[in-house]
């Protein structure tokens, strides 16, 4: 891998993990990566070791030995049976607590190995059961330039996967190199979601609605747990660095250096421990507010109420890309239906405290020892008065590629965020996942993500809606819960 290919990569990856400290939202034609709320600019691990870790990814020993492994299987050409044998193996069934088990960064250098193992342990199995599925498809779908193109980033992840499969990660050395190769991982699978979208749509003639719904309701959950393990280990590497000396020299003897002292972290890697929804939901509606108030000259007003002051462990980046879904569509329809001088309530709501009593301690739970008081789960309630959803549109908000935008507009749009010659309106270019950003407008896939987020560890989202009234959205989230 040559130094300029690893550097662009991990820019890219520093600056989709990291963004919350840039206006993203301010400009319709940029494209988030489900960016860190700005209530998180200020953790330790923002500041120390990320910038830096560049250098020791693309430098000296470590980015000699990623030539090493580059120059082997990159082709793509992997065997059927192996792929077969990786995909007749168990998926392992993702927790949060799998992912902050190895404790909190900066990690010594055993923890760093055996976070580089755990990954390498996950991901060549989940990668071969996408490859199956795809394979599995009507062949004229996997003929679709679009879809093709997917199957070939993931041959071609898997393909630089299988030299490390039947080692372990044992020199800090490998390690860089691994995570040289995450890296590139995470960024040849940017644009999974837009580009799956497009082939979708122009293959509706050859498969059924039903079909592609179930097909990507699978994909993409699945795609959510592979891309949050590469970019876990990843967090992990920039905010330890025990090979670049990073430590504090008595970190090894057990004594924590004094920024950790005076200034712990919540943040576990792209993990909050102490994640506060509220903080969250005030920056989405910010955003979103000047977005609406740009596209139709007028923004409702918002009311956070209830137990506004609660934290949960969860992944920041997920939780914002789903409120900005909801909001999104209860502005629009606010709006819309005339009545923006009716306030758009959201209502904060804590697990019950026997509950919450009765979640795991240390070390399954770092929260504690973070003082950090975060519980099992929220239920957040989005109320606005916006009419509701029709009856005949209610059965297919979660179907994947629905959407009510005419088709001669979402086909104009060309998937580039509404850029192109399409009439695809600002409030649908301001969202997206894993840097698919605002080529996802008009093509009907808010709703479905944002459940696929909200139920990857344990939550969900339900829809009631009072037809000719409003509706009522509730989000539950689940800090340590297991997903599929």
């Amino acid at each position: 891998m040559s130094t300029s290919r690893t550097f662009t990569l991990f820019r890219s990856l520093h600056f989709k993990t990291h963004k919350a400290a840039q206006p993203w939202l301010h400009k319709t034609t940029a494209k988030p990566d489900l960016p860190l709320s700005r209530t998180h600019t200020s953790k330790p691990w923002h500041r120390t070791g990320l910038n830096r870790g560049y250098a020791t990814l693309t430098t000296g020993s470590g980015d000699e030995a990623s030539h090493r492994i580059w120059n082997g299987n990159t082709n793509g050409n992997i065997s059927n049976d192996q792929v077969a044998r990786l995909a007749a193996r168990r998926l392992h069934p993702l927790a949060l607590g799998d992912l902050v088990r190895h404790g909190r960064p900066p990690l010594s250098t055993s923890s760093l190995l055996s976070s580089a193992n755990f990954t390498l342990s996950l991901l060549p199995i989940r990668l071969a059961h996408r490859i199956q599925a795809l394979r599995n498809l009507p062949f004229i779908v996997v003929s679709n330039p679009h879809i093709a193109s997917i199957y070939a980033n993931y041959t071609h992840s898997l393909s630089t996967l299988l030299p490390w499969q039947e080692r372990r990660i044992t020199t800090l050395e490998e390690e860089v190199e691994f995570t040289a190769v995450m890296a590139d991982l995470v960024a040849t699978h940017s644009n999974t979601i837009p580009t799956l979208a497009r082939g979708f749509l122009e293959c509706r003639r050859y498969i059924s609605p039903a079909d592609v719904t179930r097909f990507l309701d699978e994909h993409l959950r699945a795609r959510i747990g592979t891309r949050l393990i590469a970019e876990q280990h990843i967090a992990l590497h920039l905010s330890s660095q025990p090979h670049n000396h990073t430590y504090n020299p008595n970190h090894n003897h057990g004594s924590p250096s004094s920024s950790q002292t005076t200034d712990p972290s919540s943040c576990i890697g792209v993990i909050d421990t102490a994640l506060h929804p509220a903080h969250t939901i005030h920056h989405c509606t910010s955003t979103v507010s000047e977005i609406c108030e740009l596209k139709y000259g007028v923004r409702p007003t918002l009311i956070i109420n209830g137990q506004t002051d609660a934290t949960i462990t969860h992944v920041p980046t997920h939780l914002e890309y789903i409120i900005t879904e909801l909001l999104k569509n209860a502005f629009r329809a606010t709006v819309e239906s005339g009545k923006e001088r009716e306030p758009i309530e959201v209502t904060i709501a804590a697990s019950p405290a026997d509950e919450a009593s009765a979640g795991p301690t240390e070390p399954n739970n770092p929260s504690a020892a973070n003082g950090s008081p975060s519980i099992p789960g929220v239920t957040i309630r989005i109320r606005d008065r916006g009419g509701g959803i029709a009856p005949d549109v209610l059965p297919n908000i979660w179907a994947y590629s629905f959407t009510t935008f005419a088709d001669e507009d979402v086909m104009d749009n060309g998937g580039n965020g509404g850029n192109g010659n399409g009439n695809i309106d600002a409030l649908n270019a301001i969202s997206g996942a894993g840097g698919d950003s605002s080529s996802l407008a008009g093509l009907g896939y808010g709703l479905p993500l944002g459940r696929a987020y909200a139920e990857h560890f344990g939550g969900g989202i339900q829809v009631q809606s009072l037809w000719g009234w409003g509706t009522d959205v509730y989000l539950t989230l689940k800090g340590l819960g297991k997903s599929g």
